[in-house]
């Protein structure tokens, strides 16, 4: 299993006030401080204590907080009923420390018997709060934010990999993911050795002693490839090697891998879980236990959020689920449409029975989300750029699950430096668009796209 990184235990001490799980399950007994988060056994619902409802225990809470659906999570997890000065909404709390009444308090706190915030490298008000929502949605104990997708990929396999260890990537992944993992991780003696998507025998074939991780992304970026889950988690766990499943296109309203037995979620939430293209932020959610280093090494490398792009995370989550419902009804009908357009060579979404990992898809996910990605055809770089010029409420854009619509051509925005050659074993083709479905009409779009291929 993967040997953690050693830590400073001085850093994990101080890191205690925010970051201490351990108290979690606890938080039934009046007599001991706890985290603030009440806990399903199933580790699915969390809410910071403080101004219960009338006439309702923590266990009650608890226990209605266990049937709740995803909207009900989006809006109250991790929330207290009453907040400062009466506050429907959270105040930004932009304090970069927290004070000590006393050296008394202090001690309750550097004991153990206090649960607070201290300093902002290690966790905020706000954070926390973000945090226990994200946590709720994905049926985790635990949820880690970072400043960007990147940050918590980056921040988990440095906590989880030492020099001499390896990890097996499928070959379908975020390019920036792959850059980390083939290039910087390799200067300090980590390998990473890449299979095919979805071929779980030369996955099992690349792993061997030194194999630490398995990673994988579901659905894949930009072919959309869903992943067999439950073949990646019986493999992992076959071979006693930790799995990490980036699931930033699915969206834990399509997907929760915990559910499978997957040990880390990655979520670029600056996507779909932001959602208006206005922040950047990332997060890895599991067991406690497991991300207990992860959240350690975070306080040391310093890789946080700013305490108004947690305000701004905690406003998106709060319509979560009723964007999503858009993002995944306009992703299948343009999908359709595109599918049956004369100028269109082929479309790659999981939601279409065309796809090839279709039924995977099916049998994991109840919607496949606003991503697509699509071949035209006769062409090449030159007249693909038109169709994307040509299109009149798409932006021209990276990204991707955001309430406006994005289009662009990854030939040109991420693989435009690499060599044929290597566009060629990605799977990036001069004649491949792809867009990001916003939550605009769908009928509006589909006109849209049709006089852009018409053009």
């Amino acid at each position: 299993m993967p040997t953690n990184m050693s830590i400073d235990s001085d850093a994990s001490d101080l890191g205690r006030g925010a970051n201490n799980e351990a108290d979690t399950v606890s938080e039934l007994d009046d007599s001991r401080p706890s985290r603030g988060f009440s806990e399903t056994s199933s580790g699915k619902h969390l809410e910071q204590e403080g101004g219960l409802p009338a006439g309702e225990t923590s266990a009650d809470v608890k226990e209605r907080l266990q049937q709740a659906g995803c909207s009900t999570q989006s809006v109250h997890a991790g929330e207290k009923r009453q907040k400062a000065e009466g506050s429907i909404s959270a105040p930004i709390f932009t304090a970069s420390t927290f004070t000590f009444e006393s050296t008394d308090s202090l001690m309750r706190f550097v004991e153990g018997k206090e649960d607070r915030d201290e300093y902002g490298r290690y966790g905020t008000p706000n954070e926390r709060t973000c945090e226990a929502k994200l946590a709720a949605l994905e049926g985790a104990e635990e949820a880690i934010i970072y400043s960007s997708g990147m940050a918590a990929i980056v921040g988990l396999l440095m906590s989880r990999l030492s020099a001499g260890d390896e990890i097996v990537f499928f070959d379908q992944c975020y390019h920036r993911s792959r850059e980390f993992c083939a290039k910087h991780l390799a200067r300090f003696g980590v390998v990473t050795r890449e299979v095919p998507t979805g071929d779980f025998d030369a996955m099992e074939a690349a792993i061997n002693s030194n194999t630490k991780m398995l990673v994988s992304e579901s659905p894949t970026n930009p072919h959309l490839t869903a992943v067999d889950l439950e073949k990646f988690v019986a493999l992992g766990k076959a071979t006693e090697v930790e799995t990490l499943i980036d699931a930033t296109l699915a969206t834990p309203f399509n997907l929760r891998p915990i559910e499978y037995g997957v040990d880390f979620v990655l979520h670029s939430a600056t996507k779909y879980l932001g959602g208006h293209n206005d922040l950047l932020a990332g997060v890895i959610c599991g067991r406690s236990e497991a991300l207990e280093p992860v959240r350690s090494l975070r306080g040391i490398l310093g890789s946080v959020n700013s305490a108004h792009n947690m305000y701004l995370l905690e406003r998106g989550l709060k319509t979560f689920e009723l964007r999503m419902q858009r993002h995944n009804e306009n992703g299948q009908r343009i999908a359709e449409f595109l599918e049956q357009h004369p100028r269109v060579e082929r479309v790659y979404y999981p939601g279409l029975t065309s796809h090839p990992t279709h039924e995977i898809a099916a049998s994991q996910m109840p919607g496949f989300g606003g991503l697509i990605t699509f071949l035209v055809k006769d062409a090449d770089w030159k007249k693909t750029s038109q169709i994307v010029d040509a299109a009149k409420i798409p932006r021209i854009a990276p990204s991707l699950g955001g309430v406006e619509s994005l289009i662009e051509q990854p030939l040109v925005m991420s693989y435009f430096h690499c060599t044929p050659e290597e566009r060629a074993r990605f799977g990036i083709y001069d004649n491949m668009i792809r867009m990001s479905c916003g939550i605009e009409n769908a009928e509006d779009l589909i006109a849209d796209l049709k006089q852009a291929l018409e053009a």
